[in-house]
């Protein structure tokens, strides 16, 4: 791979509600810079933009908010419903999302000559971001722990959590890739201290 210089890009991902975003503080909490490709992805489809609008066009305009933002729940009914039409979602917006990370890292690389990089996204393998990154962190748990999550965090039902989970790559496949592996049920001060030795061991490498 990949990052051009001394700098470490690391593809921090997971399945759905297993705990990524909370590694991504903890990463950022040790000094690591955090790309967050969720953020990135709302920036790129933000009113008028041309993901927006190719959205817009592929989707119809019942997916539009009074703002003219997106209404990510209306479109979410549509997609994780029909694989084919989330695909056609994620062509649109991956590409878009792609560019901004590596102006982001270049960025950082330029500020930071040694810094460790953790790009958090959830759909890494599947957008092939796994073929421009350094080093693979998969954070993992069992399906019942995510649907658990999903039903707390965003008032799922069970089969809307099963859904989005099954959108996804299996997480024993991501574990499968991973260079590291993290147990996203460990107790935070026992999983703090795990990412906080990773965070080390990558630095050395960077």
């Amino acid at each position: 791979m990949l990052s051009s210089g001394p700098m470490i890009l690391v593809g921090l991902t997971g399945g759905v509600a297993t705990g990524k975003s909370t590694v991504a503080k903890m990463f950022e909490q040790c000094g690591a810079h955090i790309i967050d490709a969720d953020l990135l992805a709302r920036q790129v489809v933000a009113p008028g933009k041309p993901a927006w609008r190719a959205i817009v066009k592929a989707f119809g305009t019942q997916i539009i908010n009074a703002d003219r933002t997106l209404n990510r729940a209306a479109l979410g009914e549509i997609v994780f419903r029909n694989k084919v039409k989330l695909r056609r979602l994620e062509r649109l917006i991956h590409p878009p999302v792609a560019r901004k990370q590596e102006r982001l890292a270049k960025t950082f690389a330029r500020t930071h000559p040694r810094a460790v990089i953790v790009y958090e996204v959830p759909l890494l393998f599947e957008a092939g971001v796994d073929r421009r990154v350094d080093r693979i962190v998969v954070v993992a748990a069992d399906r019942e722990t995510q649907i658990a999550r999903l039903k707390k965090r965003d008032g799922f039902t069970r089969t809307e959590a099963l859904r989005r989970i099954k959108s996804q790559i299996p997480i024993e496949q991501k574990a499968a890739a991973a260079d590291y592996l993290l147990d996203g049920r460990t107790p935070r001060p026992r999983l703090a201290t795990q990412v906080r030795r990773l965070y080390h061991e990558l630095r050395e490498l960077a």
